[in-house]
Order: structure tokens, then C-alpha cells, then sequence
């Protein structure tokens, strides 16, 4: 992957990621800011401890894509997002917290399932790709441990995470929703080929 190359799929999630933060604020009844997501490449075992950490803090909504691309996002939602979206989409008063009941749960899944699909509908747009998200779910148990196989175990099948933390931040308190994006390497492959077969600024497929 050339720099070049780096850019032009940093600025891809860049654009799908803005689209999924304006559903966000939509629901959340505040501006969100969205910071620039990176593009790293490092150690599974990483990943897994950002995931465990998150897990002691955070309910976790995962939404998976499928279609020509295979891919998962991972939503971590603080117990002050639970606090402010429980007020302010089912006015309900709650303390901070990630115990959440079923009512409280679909709310996130609704969520999820809203800005998964908004970032889902841009890839699909720009890449020219037939993919979707399947409905969100609330995974229980020890997620990081469920991804250790996937990460460490099988290295030929090792996927590749954009934006490894994406943060949608609201102006006056700075509460972040982390989202990580994986994507297998088939798919990460099937991306790098459309980019390089495409004049993105041209609008029209390249013969080099």
C-alpha cells in the first residue's frame, strides 16, 4: 500500500464516518465532531487489549457487513452515552452506567444499526460495491477473548482495522463513542484493487 494509496482510503472512511457522525447527531440531539480517522497497522494482541479495556467500561454493539465485502464494527458506548441517549430517546432518567435493560439495549442496537448503515451506504457508493449490514447485536461474554483466534491465531486470515479508535465527539463535553472497523484481508485486497483500477478524480475506471 503506497502512501497515495493510504490517503485515498483514509479519506474514503473519512467520508462514510462523516455520514455515520450526522445520523449520530441527529439521534443524540447534539453536534458531533469527528475526528480525522488513522490508518495503522500493528500487533493483534493491541487491538485485543484496547478491546478488553473497553469492555470493563463500555456496552459494545457489533454490526457486521457482508455482501462483496466481509467485514464488523465494534460501537463502545460509555455510560454517559447511555445516560444522555436512555434521556434523550426514551425519556428516561438514569444514572451512568453500562447495565442496561431491553428496552435501554434496543435502543443501542437501533443506533448501531443507524450509523452502521449510514457508513455501509457510502463505502457501497463510492467503491461501487453491492455490500450491507446485517442487524446489530449485543454480544455477551468476553468479546476480546472471542477475537483472540482471529487476531493472533490465524495469521494468513489476519484482518486489517481501519480506524482503529474513531471517536465521535459531542462539542461541550467531549464524550467519545469509539468504533473499530475490520475488514478480512480478501476484502482489504478487493479495496486496493477498485482503488487502483479507478480515477477517483476522473470519475472513471483506468486501463493502466
Amino acid at each position: 500500500m503506497t502512501e497515495l494509496e493510504r490517503d485515498i482510503i483514509r479519506e474514503i472512511l473519512n467520508i462514510g464516518l462523516a455520514r455515520a457522525a450526522d445520523s449520530f447527531a441527529v439521534i443524540a440531539q447534539e453536534k458531533v465532531l469527528l475526528e480525522v480517522p488513522n490508518l495503522d497497522i500493528m500487533p493483534g494482541s493491541n487491538i485485543l487489549d484496547k478491546v478488553h479495556e473497553f469492555e470493563g467500561t463500555h456496552a459494545i454493539i457489533q454490526s457486521d457487513i457482508r455482501g462483496e465485502f466481509n467485514g464488523t464494527t465494534l460501537m463502545f458506548f460509555s455510560g454517559q452515552h447511555v445516560q444522555r441517549l436512555s434521556r434523550v430517546c426514551l425519556r428516561m432518567s438514569v444514572p451512568d452506567s453500562i447495565q442496561i435493560d431491553e428496552m435501554q439495549e434496543s435502543l443501542l442496537l437501533e443506533i448501531s444499526n443507524i450509523i452502521t448503515g449510514a457508513l455501509v451506504t457510502q463505502l457501497a457508493n463510492i467503491l461501487k460495491a453491492k455490500i450491507y449490514g446485517a442487524p446489530p447485536k449485543a454480544p455477551k461474554g468476553n468479546i476480546a477473548g472471542s477475537l483472540h483466534t482471529l487476531l493472533e491465531s490465524q495469521p494468513k486470515v489476519q484482518p486489517l482495522i481501519f480506524s482503529v479508535i474513531t471517536q465521535f465527539s459531542d462539542k461541550e463535553n467531549s464524550v467519545e463513542l469509539p468504533l473499530m472497523l475490520f475488514f478480512d484481508r480478501n476484502t482489504f485486497e478487493k479495496i486496493l484493487d477498485i482503488i487502483r483500477t479507478y480515477d477517483f478524480l476522473g470519475g472513471q475506471e483506468s486501463n493502466a
